[in-house]
């Protein structure tokens, strides 16, 4: 099965939304909790970043529950900066749970704080930081390209 090139927008920042409030009660739980928190976020965003936006959990809940309210976006984006995006957030779940079983909770917290805040800018905003630096990175590599 081929993958999504566009997604909906909204679908990203519904995600993101909840993205938000899993990390944030990550920062608040005991350890222990936030580390099958951010887990499952790791899942998640593993899902997202392995090509299949469409089938992560959160997707699917916008598509069954959100989108048939709403109808389809008026703007479908590309789906390659939300995916590297999922990459970025992954990375960072990926250090914080590093850091807080290792004990190094400060290392922990600041990785899901960091997380966080790109979360909350995507949902509140509509502002995707990991989408930013895909857009960044581009550009960067094709300057380097001969002409």
């Amino acid at each position: 099965m081929s993958r999504p090139t566009h997604v909906d927008p909204r679908g990203q920042r519904f995600a993101a939304a909840i993205t938000s409030v899993v990390l944030a009660l990550a920062l608040v739980l005991p350890t222990s909790a936030a580390v099958v928190l951010l887990a499952g976020q790791g899942i998640v965003f593993a899902i997202g970043a392995s090509g299949h936006l469409h089938r992560s959990p959160y997707a699917v809940a916008f598509a069954r529950l959100v989108r048939p309210r709403i109808g389809p976006p008026a703007e479908p984006e590309d789906a390659r900066p939300p995916r590297f995006a999922q990459t970025v957030g992954l990375a960072f779940v990926a250090v914080a749970l590093v850091g807080f079983v290792s004990g190094a909770d400060a290392v922990g917290y600041a990785a899901t704080a960091l997380a966080l805040v790109a979360a909350l800018l995507n949902a509140a905003v509509g502002f995707c930081l990991g989408c930013e630096l895909y857009l960044l990175a581009r550009r960067a590599t094709a300057s380097r390209q001969p002409a």
